[in-house]
């Protein structure tokens, strides 16, 4: 984050993403702003970008979804190169699925598997937000990557972590 020149981090801390929120808060570059919804991240990340920060955005799968107006109405219509990690609650029940056809209510209904990771990927993709994967340590390069695909696209930009973060 300090090498792609982060002012702000912005976001609602979950059991996933405790240790790194916990971490930021040491760094003293950064400036940790938690919200009380995910859709007020992007609000106020426009306007910290807005005012020339550059913000980046920590939230879970769940609260992207429930973001969708604000990334769409906010940070895509004012065109935000704005990285968001976002941590991937389900996904390891969803990858042991493996292909689970059509989304339909049989398929959200299933105990197994959460319902907000088989809904994650082809949100992002309705959106319109490009996204990569971040699985471990050896995928941190997509993280840098973001940072210039966000910019080279002038528009968000989703990284999923699939993993706790230490």
């Amino acid at each position: 984050m300090k090498r792609q020149r982060v002012t702000h981090v912005v976001g609602v801390p979950d059991n996933t993403s405790k240790a790194l929120f916990e971490a930021l808060h040491e760094e003293p570059t950064l400036r940790v702003l938690s919200v009380t919804r995910e859709g007020e991240a992007f609000a106020i990340a426009a306007g910290l970008w807005a005012g020339g920060a550059s913000p980046l955005v920590l939230i879970q799968n769940t609260g992207l979804l429930e973001s969708g107006d604000a990334i769409r109405g906010t940070a895509m219509r004012m065109r935000i190169p704005l990285v968001c990690l976002v941590t991937y609650r389900g996904y390891a029940g969803l990858s042991k699925a493996g292909n689970l056809g059509a989304i339909d209510g049989p398929l959200l209904g299933r105990n197994e598997l959460d319902s907000t990771a088989v809904l994650t990927e082809p949100t992002l993709t309705a959106w319109g937000l490009p996204f990569s994967f971040v699985h471990g340590d050896a995928d941190l390069s997509r993280f840098t990557q973001a940072f210039g695909a966000a910019r080279a696209q002038e528009q968000p930009v989703a990284v999923l972590l699939t993993r706790p973060t230490t």
